[in-house]
């Protein structure tokens, strides 16, 4: 809606920035009818969003809580994105209500349970499940290595760590697949990437022993040459994913390539489509490797390397 028409319509030019409900535009005297325009986008039932213009998630969740009711707690991925990290939100919200709440609204995706106390907090003025809770019932919407992705990220931000992870997992009781969690905070690791962490998942869906995650890597001398995104130490076995960044990065990669392999490390790189079309072929050349006789070699700490120099013992 151009300036002229919102002046036509009697409705104060920018009145609407951001998301508002159905209520909203009668009072500005808009109609449903107008509210059909190109100007509008209807996500939900009684709720809409400016057609131009970027999303502002915050203001979505504050309309959201205007039409929920009272008792409602956003939980799960929603929740999620409220306590930092950066998961896709749709237009649907997850929330949880008491189990005698009903909620029938296009929109939103609503789980009948009890909550402790302990488990909701204030975040920004809106009440949500807290991180542990929100990581939790995760499991209940989403395939557990995209489960495993969020534990990963938020251990990485440092948004928890594992032993506060692990003993809300062991603790927590009347959560639905709690199994699975315990499972998933179990496997957690600080990756720097959802697709590092599909392919850890990988691995461990084939069979395949358990890698290190972002380890240091030295030379003989104890200076740091590179650091792997898995490594499996007895065998010198270092294993990439190369992202989008990779071809921005390639001549660098391939100068610390070659000063890993000169060492004695020895390297796989898999890509997006080997992980997502081609996983079979991804666990046989891991598989593979791991076969093959260890090289004899162990990795070398920087302090270790010192006093072995100090001391006039090699490397």
């Amino acid at each position: 809606m151009d300036a002229g028409h919102w002046h036509a319509a009697g409705v104060p030019k920018g009145a609407f920035t951001g998301p508002f409900t159905l209520d909203d535009a009668r009072a500005a005297g808009l109609s449903r009818g107008a509210l059909r325009g190109s100007a509008w986008r209807r996500i939900a039932s009684r709720l809409y969003v400016p057609t131009s213009g970027p999303m502002d998630t915050w203001k979505l969740l504050k309309t959201w809580k205007r039409l929920l009711p009272t008792e409602a707690v956003f939980s799960a991925r929603t929740a999620v994105w409220m306590h930092g990290l950066p998961l896709k939100v749709s237009d649907v919200v997850y929330v949880v209500t008491p189990p005698r709440t009903t909620i029938h609204r296009a929109g939103v995706l609503a789980r009948r349970c009890r909550l402790a106390e302990s488990d909701v907090v204030t975040v920004k003025g809106l009440r949500a499940t807290t991180l542990h809770r929100a990581l939790a019932d995760l499991c209940f919407y989403e395939q557990p290595v995209e489960v495993l992705v969020a534990i990963d990220m938020a251990l990485h931000k440092r948004l928890t760590d594992r032993d506060k992870l692990l003993q809300f997992a062991r603790t927590a009781v009347g959560i639905k697949r709690i199994r699975l969690f315990r499972l998933l905070a179990e496997l957690g690791e600080p990756a720097q990437s959802p697709m590092e962490t599909r392919l850890r998942w990988l691995l461990r869906e084939a069979g395949l022993p358990r890698p290190l995650v972002q380890v240091e890597l030295y030379d003989d001398f104890g200076d740091l040459i590179g650091i792997a995104d898995l490594y499996y130490p007895k065998h010198r076995l270092v294993i990439e994913y190369d992202g989008a960044n990779h071809r921005d990065r390639l001549v660098s990669d391939d100068r610390r390539q070659n000063l890993l392999m000169r060492q004695g490390y020895r390297i796989l790189r898999f890509t997006a489509p080997d992980v997502f079309e081609r996983p079979d072929f991804v666990a046989n050349q891991v598989r593979g490797e791991l076969a093959a006789p260890p090289t004899g070699c162990q990795n070398v700490s920087p302090g270790t390397a010192l006093r072995r120099r100090r001391s006039g013992l090699p490397s």
